[in-house]
């Protein structure tokens, strides 16, 4: 049988649309964007044309878009930049369920003298605003808050925090790698100074990413070089992944409004049917402001690696780490109280372009049957 696919929020097919972008500048478009020549001006203008694609999509202007090689590298641009940038301001202020990208990050800052005041969530996973206000001070450099958090889904407020943060001069960063593409971002909106985009996150090939810088903003460079990206990034362009960011980006927008409700739609149609299928499943994250596409799940009693295991059609990732013969729960669960036990039988299930109505129906039959096997209630079947 068709395997199902539902681990987007890990990574995404690439879309054809950009495969077809990209593949020229693999082939016979090959120069360097900084020669002179004619093939190196081609390139250079494709490099453009995809930075302005990416800025439109998030609101942005062209120039305040630089090119990284992923999400990590955006966070750890935005975020040791940000510390680095005043020496009378050296704290961080960020949350208890960041992505490792961010949360690796501050914990090295802090090594390093730096202040890190964590802001714990609440069960549902939605900071409040408040909260975050508190921690801030004259000492605060910046404010680095998950937009979409990657496990639950759970949509943060961060215009909300970011009218707080600037009212007192910090500078405010978001990790929207799980949520460009998925629902409506814009910089303007969100009022924030520095946002992380992930390519892989949003049909884009893996190893290409961007971070938005507002203007006026002018962070110290993590590397040094012969100056591309402004001197953010220096080293010869990744010319065919960039050009494939933008057209994944281009595409995103043009889809954005039709798909956000389909996946919606989809997603609460699975919830619906596992709880039919599992009726003490539990649902975690805000239930209401959270990417329309997410859904982790505590299956009770189980390991949620055991239920996947039992229903290997179903591609999805659990909320815990693997270590030979034990589990580790995720630490994004425990840090919302939920208990080591109940947080091994999570798995995330995030679907994607490619989720049909049929895959939401077998899923949830697949992984109902999954439960009850590695619950004990059914033995285990051959397959033929």
């Amino acid at each position: 049988m068709r395997t199902i696919y539902l681990d987007h929020n890990a990574t995404t097919p690439v879309d054809p649309g950009v495969f077809n972008a990209l593949l020229p500048y693999l082939r016979e478009e090959f120069g360097n964007p900084s020669s002179t020549h004619a093939l190196g001006r081609r390139a250079r203008n494709a490099v453009e044309t995809a930075r302005g694609e990416v800025a439109s999509l998030i609101g942005a202007h062209a120039d305040e878009i630089i090119f990284t090689s992923g999400g990590t590298e955006a966070s750890n641009m935005a975020i040791r930049g940000a510390a680095a940038l005043h020496r009378e301001r050296r704290a961080i202020v960020t949350s208890s369920i960041e992505h490792p990208a961010t949360e690796a990050c501050c914990a090295r800052l802090e090594r390093a003298g730096h202040p890190v005041r964590r802001i714990s969530a609440p069960a549902d996973g939605r900071l409040d605003p408040v909260a975050v206000s508190a921690a801030i001070d004259a000492q605060t450099a910046l404010v680095t808050i998950i937009h979409a958090q990657n496990e639950i889904g759970t949509l943060q407020p961060v215009a909300e925090i970011a009218a707080l943060a600037r009212e007192r001069g910090a500078l405010v960063h978001a990790d929207a790698a799980q949520s460009v593409g998925k629902v409506p971002v814009d910089v303007n909106a969100l009022a924030i100074d520095l946002l992380s985009i992930a390519g892989h996150k949003l049909y884009a090939p893996k190893g290409i990413g961007a971070l938005y810088v507002r203007r006026g903003v002018d962070l110290p460079p993590l590397l040094v070089g012969a100056g591309q990206e402004r001197g953010y990034r220096p080293g010869t362009e990744n010319v065919a992944s960039i050009v494939a960011l933008g057209a994944a980006c281009r595409i995103a927008e043009q889809r954005l409004e039709d798909d956000e409700p389909r996946l919606a739609s989809l997603a609460d149609d699975l919830l619906a049917r596992l709880k039919r299928e599992v009726p003490s499943l539990i649902l975690v994250g805000h239930p209401v402001e959270r990417l329309p596409n997410t859904l982790n799940i505590l299956f009770p009693g189980v390991s949620g690696r055991r239920v996947l295991e039992a229903c290997p059609r179903v591609l999805a990732s659990t909320g815990s780490a693997c270590h030979a013969d034990r589990e580790t729960p995720s630490k994004v669960l425990r840090a919302l109280g939920i208990s080591a036990d109940a947080a091994l039988g999570a798995i995330r299930l995030s679907l994607g372009r490619s989720t049909t109505p049929d895959d939401v129906e077998a899923a949830a039959s697949g992984l109902g049957a999954a439960w009850r096997i590695a619950a004990g209630a059914i033995p285990a079947i051959s397959p033929m």
